[in-house]
């Protein structure tokens, strides 16, 4: 049995890290340019190059997304990217376009090339042409069923891997190649710029009585027609390991570092719970409720087990379900007393869950909290404070406290 790779998200080098630390195999990234991410933080060339050495000194790996639809006038920007990113190091890089995977055979021939989910991949003779042209991975466009995607294992070389998402927000357009927000508001998606307007609320016109909108009813506030659930298939890990999918995508690139490292801490521990023990395997509900406690909209299992009918779409809202915040980080342990970077405002008697590399989450009552100066103080309420909490135990140096909301 291949063991599959659990690949996250990097928005910034601290989420790089986040991701790492927690258990992720590989990082996927974005440069200043040419990623379908304008709205994460991305990476300037001295982070891209801090981010490769920490990865790569545990062992790990990065790919970098440089996997926009070019026109005309990024051809020479590109060429000279390509250029400068070909000596860094990088495991790989995610294109979408034929001319630009020439580029980058051209320009660095020595750096394997993944073919990213925009380049809509649905079948195994597409997945193969690929292979064909020299590509080291396929991913698979999203819209495919897990029977769909065993058929393409079958057929294709041994070598090529095939990557998957199997967590995060779904497009409602196919592959992602939506042209809702350049037509609506000049951003295009295909270049990184997406607005979201599938998420807004719409109404009805009917064309000769132009100015009388009629409400598309849900509820009174109107409906959310393009609206899609999240994708979360941390309850399937058997079924996505036996498909042959080489490496387990989650998205999320503009999420926090909390969220990054919830995701992945629990698809970690169930992917290697099941892999240590495939016949006596048996889903641990309680990751489920911990992918809850981050921001997200309603879970659906997407295409995987079948077409998404209507319950696939939240009509109601557009808004995300968030009942825990993220309250600090642990910068440092010792004597029994956790240095924490404040991130939210808590009390002293707050009951928090903190969440650690490589463990299950540990809940505490906050019993005294005090300054920088060692004076007791009853609330951290300050941006990015320093304060200190006494715990049972050492905590890696990252760990988060989390709070229930209400």
């Amino acid at each position: 049995m291949q063991k599959p790779e659990l690949l996250a998200p990097g928005g910034s080098l601290t989420k790089l890290k986040t991701a790492i630390d927690y258990g992720a195999d590989a990082v996927y990234i974005g440069g200043e340019a040419f990623s379908l991410r304008a709205a994460a933080e991305n990476f300037p060339m001295d982070d891209i190059r801090r981010g490769l050495d920490y990865a790569h000194s545990r062992g790990k790996k990065v790919y970098l997304t440089a996997n926009i639809i070019p026109h005309n006038a990024d051809i020479d920007a590109f060429e000279r990217y390509a250029e400068e990113i070909a000596p860094l190091g990088f495991d790989a890089v995610l294109v979408s376009d034929p001319g630009m995977f020439d580029v980058m055979r051209e320009k660095a021939p020595h750096i394997p090339i993944h073919i990213s989910t925009q380049a809509n991949n649905t079948n195994y003779r597409s997945a193969a042409a690929w292979h064909k042209l020299g590509a080291k991975r396929v991913v698979l466009a999203r819209e495919m069923t897990l029977d769909e995607i065993s058929e393409i294992r079958a057929r294709v070389p041994d070598d090529l891997e095939l990557e998957a998402f199997v967590h995060g927000a779904m497009c409602v357009s196919y592959s992602g190649r939506c042209l809702l927000s350049s037509y609506m508001t000049g951003r295009d998606s295909n270049r990184g710029a997406c607005a979201h307007p599938c998420r807004w609320s719409y109404k009805l016109v009917e064309e000769t009585r132009p100015g009388e909108y009629m409400d598309v009813y849900e509820n009174e506030r109107g409906t959310f027609i393009f609206n899609s659930k999240d994708l979360c298939m941390i309850s399937h890990i058997p079924e996505l390991v036996k498909s042959g999918i080489t490496s387990f995508k989650l998205e999320g690139r503009v999420k926090t570092e909390y969220y990054t490292a919830t995701t992945v801490g629990a698809y970690r521990r169930e992917i290697d719970k099941y892999l240590g023990n495939p016949d006596g395997y048996e889903f641990d509900g309680a990751e489920y409720e911990e992918l809850c406690k981050v921001s997200h909209r309603p879970y659906s299992t997407g295409f995987y087990l079948g077409r998404p009918d209507e319950t696939g779409q939240v009509y109601g809202s557009s808004s995300y379900i968030r009942d825990y915040d993220l309250v600090g980080i642990v910068t440092g342990t010792h004597g029994g007393t956790a240095r924490i970077s404040q991130r939210n405002r808590f009390f002293r008697g707050d009951t928090v869950e903190i969440i650690r590399p490589g463990k299950n989450f540990l809940t505490l009552r906050i019993e005294r909290i005090t300054d920088e100066t060692g004076a007791e103080i009853e609330v951290a309420n300050h941006a990015g404070q320093t304060v200190f909490i006494p715990v049972p135990e050492e905590l890696a140096p990252g760990s988060m406290l989390r709070r229930r909301r209400g």
